[in-house]
Formats: structure tokens, C-alpha cells, sequence
């Protein structure tokens, strides 16, 4: 990496998206001919103990206590926000004010408001912004995306998708910041339909009204013991305190287009861990997906003759796919670590070219009206029109 010129990020959180984030910017330039060197120089978190710890696991050059402090600093190129998501406003405004470019990870806001503000921000500060739903660079998402784009699959008539994990099933499960509004402004619908909203949107198009419902199962939980992150345990004593999000948000949808989607999400599907499911059905042609094989994409074409028409299932693992001509011979499958290098990598390109990457913060502004309208029907029972 001799002669590249070096970029300085500062990451703002850790646990475990500190470690996705970090491993993404170390690997990017090693297995890509990035624009710039990511230099790891400095992260930032609240518990100065285990921050050390996780910097020297990791190789950030130095640690911090104050996230103010740092996005104001001379010798920080980027701000990196993998903190909670009722943090994400302050940590922005003030990095895009200060001039910083912005690696986001979603949720991307609490509520539309400061979304809004969020965008406005970047925009008047002129710094490339990234929101980061990294399942939009699996190569076999962005390889459904050209199918779409090239007319495989005809009009699109549905959207069908479903993120599904079962986390917090046990009563016995600690209130982690997730389950507080406060922390998070809502359950699996901000978390989980974030993503499936995000890829609707990057494959069909705009979502035009939304009808929703919403359940809560556990309205109380165990405390947690301090620095208890997501997918751990660690209660403390009997104390318990509500759970103030839902616990599933079933979701329909009509996109501007005139299809008809659905978005399920919950985190009580016992038997799935991670699963990130969307289908697509068009007048030519299908696509199915599902994260849990995230190599592999089955594709339908009405254009096969009758006697062999069904689901075929892509390896998207040859070298014309998207990202793969990077890392390893066809049939050598990657993984979800993958996606964020992939994501770090189209960030240095946008910065180094000055032209900007997708999803931004004026998609995360349109995903969160989106969420935002699917909690008004949930709430009210009726129809919402998206942004209204």
C-alpha cells in the first residue's frame, strides 16, 4: 500500500459492529486496489477498559472517551458511527458540521425528523454520506439488481419479504438497548424491516402507502448488567423494566409502480437466527433470496421452455459476479463479513471520486418514513401514506 494516500477514521462504538467495521476497513485495501489507506486511529466508546482492550484486539491506534471531541479533531478524515440509534443525530450533524465524511450504520435515525436533519447536514456540508444496509453488496443481491435492471423478470408484480431472528425469546433475555425506545425508537420494524425496506426500495422502487400491525409478547425483562450488548445475557438481581418497542411488526406495502409487497419481522421465529428472506415475482420471471445462504440466488425464467421451467439456484461465486473477482476461486463461498469490506471499499471510491454511494442519508430518510408511516397504521389501523 506504499504511495496510497492515507485516510484517518475514527470509529465511534464498538461491540459488535465495532468489530464488523473494523475488520472491513482493515481488510478493504488488502484485498481491493483501494483509492486511500484507511488508517484505524482512533475509537471511541464509553467504558474505558474493555474500549482499550477491544483497540488493541483490533489495531486502532488510540482511544477516546469523548465522541465530541473527537469528530472535531484536524487529523480525522472520516467519523464511522457504530453506536445505538438514538445517537446517530448528534454523532452526524456534528461530524458533517465539522467536515468529516460519514459511514453510517443503520438504523439511521429515530424518527423522520431527525433524519431529515441528518441529511441536510451532509448535504450542506458537501461530505460524502453512507448509510450501511450491507446486504445490498452480497453479489447475489446486486446480481438479482442486474437481472431486475435487464428486464428478466419483466414488470414487477410482488415483493415478499421477511427478516426473522428468535434473540429475545426467553422471558429471561436482559433489556438491552434494543427493546428501549429511548435507545432505539422501535423493536424488529426499525431494526429488521429497516434492512428488508432498504433492499424493497434498491429492487422495486418507491413505497407509496403502507398498513401495518404490530405485537408485543414480553412487556418486561430482567435489567441488564452494565456494557451487556446485544445477543448477550448478563441480568442483574430480580429487578426487571419494561420493554417499551414491539416485539413483531407485520407489514403490507404498495410501491409507486403498482406492486404489492409485504414485510414480516419479528425476533420470536424460534429456529431462525438470521433470516433475511425477500422474494420477487414479475410477469417474465422470479427471484428468491435468502441471507442464511447468502451465496446462492434461485432464479425463475418464463423464458424456459415449459418441460424444464422451475427455480434454478445460482453460485454467485464466479468472477463476472459482483466484488468476487477479489477474493477466491468459484464455488469458494464468502461470508457476512464480506458485505461490510465490500461496502468500506465503494465508500473509499465515492470519497476518492467525490460522487456519492447509495444507500445515503437521503435514502435512510426515505426508509425511516417508510417505518414511520408502517408505527402511525400500526397504531391507528388505518392506511398511511408514506411521507404524509
Amino acid at each position: 500500500m506504499a504511495g496510497k494516500k492515507k485516510l484517518n477514521i475514527a470509529m465511534i462504538g464498538y461491540n459488535f459492529m465495532g468489530r464488523a467495521h473494523s475488520q472491513a476497513w482493515r481488510n478493504a485495501p488488502i484485498y481491493f486496489d483501494t483509492a486511500y489507506e484507511p488508517v484505524l486511529k482512533v475509537v471511541c466508546g464509553r467504558h474505558e477498559k474493555p474500549l482499550k482492550d477491544f483497540a488493541a484486539r483490533w489495531g486502532w491506534q488510540e482511544t477516546a472517551t469523548d465522541w465530541r471531541d473527537v469528530v472535531a479533531r484536524d487529523d480525522i478524515d472520516v467519523v464511522d458511527v457504530a453506536t445505538p440509534t438514538a445517537t446517530h443525530h448528534d454523532i452526524a450533524v456534528a461530524a458533517a458540521r465539522a467536515g468529516k465524511h460519514i459511514f453510517c450504520e443503520k438504523p439511521f435515525a429515530l424518527n423522520v425528523a431527525q433524519a431529515k436533519a441528518m441529511l441536510s447536514a451532509a448535504r450542506k456540508a458537501g461530505i460524502t454520506h453512507y448509510l450501511n444496509h450491507n446486504y445490498r453488496r452480497c453479489p447475489a443481491v446486486v446480481l438479482a439488481k442486474q437481472l431486475i435492471d435487464t428486464g428478466k423478470i419483466g414488470r414487477i408484480f410482488h415483493w415478499r419479504g421477511a427478516y426473522l431472528q428468535s434473540w429475545i425469546v426467553d422471558p429471561n433475555f436482559p433489556l438491552v438497548w434494543q427493546l428501549q425506545k429511548e435507545h432505539a425508537g422501535s423493536g424488529p420494524h426499525g431494526d429488521l424491516n429497516s434492512h428488508n425496506v432498504d433492499l424493497a426500495r434498491y429492487l422495486v422502487g418507491e413505497i407509496k402507502a403502507v398498513s401495518a400491525m404490530t405485537a408485543s409478547f414480553i412487556t418486561e425483562r430482567p435489567l441488564p448488567s452494565v456494557g451487556s450488548a446485544a445477543f448477550q445475557g448478563g441480568a442483574k438481581g430480580g429487578k426487571k423494566g419494561k420493554v417499551t418497542v414491539e416485539d413483531a411488526c407485520f407489514m403490507n406495502a404498495e410501491f409507486v409502480n403498482g406492486a404489492l409487497g409485504s414485510f414480516n419481522a419479528t425476533r420470536f421465529a424460534l429456529g431462525r437466527k438470521n433470516y433475511n428472506f425477500f422474494e420477487v415475482y414479475g410477469s417474465k420471471g422470479a427471484l428468491a433470496f435468502n441471507l442464511e445462504r447468502m451465496n446462492e440466488l434461485e432464479y425463475y425464467s418464463e423464458d424456459d421452455p415449459s418441460y424444464a421451467r422451475g427455480f434454478r439456484t445460482i453460485l454467485a461465486t464466479e468472477s463476472e459476479h459482483p466484488y468476487i473477482s477479489h477474493w477466491w476461486p468459484p464455488g469458494h463461498i464468502i461470508g457476512y463479513e464480506h458485505e461490510f469490506t465490500h461496502a468500506v471499499v465503494d465508500f473509499l471510491e465515492a470519497v476518492s471520486k467525490g460522487k456519492p454511494i447509495y444507500p445515503n442519508f437521503e435514502d435512510g430518510m426515505k426508509i425511516v418514513q417508510v417505518l414511520e408511516a408502517g408505527l402511525k397504521s400500526a397504531a391507528t389501523g388505518k392506511r398511511v401514506l408514506v411521507g404524509r
